[in-house]
């Protein structure tokens, strides 16, 4: 008995992916145990957090892949229309709309669409892969613009570009021509040109968003304002050196320097207790999910399992690259925790999901083959 619910149990766990998954909460309660200064009840939560999310991929694990096909479109309409929702229902807070009140809790639909809009786009192109062509990448990109334009309008534009970098990986790993990724190339260059021009952005983004590139640009212009946590953030990481200061002995940590540091700016504190050693394993311990990721991608028996696994595998990588590139001055500050380690519940949640479907990707390849 004891064996055969042990044998369910496993079944649809992935173990390469679930071993680093389990390496990463190990770094990430080590890390947090310091950035809180001895806080066992924040790491206390942050394990029911994980024993949570673990649950939750287990469950999405055991969702065939047919059964999320036909989850897609449900997903998607369901999740824009809560974003319409808040347009006129939601809450306000620090400035931003961004969730909705629906009785016993508050949810932030924008969360939702991390997951809906991969699924949709890649259900969309594996409806028409017999007849692929332009105007299907056209529809994809419609599909993709409308819950992103809703959820910049909130304001949220961290998770904006990460709903829509999921989209655009779908697209290219659908055979987006090379000609529009040049393109498109070329329109991020003058967009970039745009925002770091104060009279030009101004014209198109939020005035915070505006003074979040310029501090970017140049922190000491604020040095005490918006421009404290990426100086501050940086400074931790170079006074880690090489080998970091070891772990509970940062001073920047522990003198209170450093803001957000147990959720935003977690990455300062790992970067100045493990200097750079510590964040080249880090590295690679992401880079080893991803990759196991794109694993599953390639050997994935449907385009729609190929395209999903791959946008998930590297909508991870764009989460970790954004959170770093800001704590170290070479992003704006958007708030984008760095994943799996910074404290919280909801980004964790929904990124596990997403490892849940690659792992129920993987379980049916086999069958799917057979």
């Amino acid at each position: 008995m004891i064996s055969y619910i042990w044998d369910r149990i496993k079944r649809p766990i992935d173990p390469a992916l679930f071993i680093l998954i389990l390496l990463v909460f190990a770094v990430s309660a080590g890390v947090l145990y310091s950035a809180s200064n001895r806080d066992l009840e924040r790491v206390t939560d942050k394990v029911v957090f994980m024993g949570i999310s673990l649950g939750i991929l287990w469950f999405v694990a055991n969702i065939q892949q047919r059964t999320l096909m036909q989850l897609a479109l449900p997903a998607y309409v369901g999740g824009v229309i809560l974003l319409i929702l808040v347009e006129f229902f939601g809450i306000t807070s620090h400035g931003a709309t961004r969730w909705l009140n629906i009785g016993v809790t508050r949810i932030q639909p924008s969360e939702i669409m991390r997951i809906a809009l991969p699924l949709m786009v890649a259900w969309y192109f594996n409806h028409f892969q017999a007849s692929l062509g332009k105007r299907h990448f056209v529809a994809g990109a419609f599909i993709i613009i409308v819950p992103v334009l809703l959820i910049m309008k909130q304001p949220d534009l961290g998770t904006s570009l990460l709903v829509a970098s999921s989209g655009f990986y779908i697209l290219f790993f659908a055979g987006l021509p090379w000609a529009v990724l040049a393109v498109m190339g070329a329109g991020i260059a003058v967009v970039a040109y745009t925002v770091t021009h104060w009279d030009l952005c101004i014209n198109i983004l939020h005035e915070y968003q505006c003074r979040r590139i310029a501090t970017m640009l140049n922190p000491m212009e604020d040095p005490l304002g918006a421009g404290y946590h990426i100086i501050q953030g940086t400074i931790a990481i170079g006074s880690g050196g090489l080998f970091g200061k070891g772990w509970l002995a940062g001073t920047q940590t522990h003198l209170d320097f450093i803001p957000e540091r147990t959720t935003d700016f977690i990455f300062a504190v790992y970067g100045e207790e493990f200097g750079l050693l510590g964040n080249g394993l880090l590295l690679l311990l992401y880079l080893a999910v991803i990759f196991r990721g794109l694993m599953i991608a390639n050997s994935a028996s449907t385009l729609f399992g190929r395209l999903l696994a791959g946008a998930i595998s590297m909508n991870f990588f764009t989460y970790a690259l954004v959170n770093m590139g800001m704590v170290t001055g070479l992003l704006p500050v958007v708030g984008v925790p760095l994943p799996l380690i910074s404290y919280g519940g909801t980004s964790m949640v929904s990124i596990l999901a997403g490892f849940g479907i690659l792992m129920s990707i993987q379980r049916d390849r086999p069958l799917m083959k057979a």
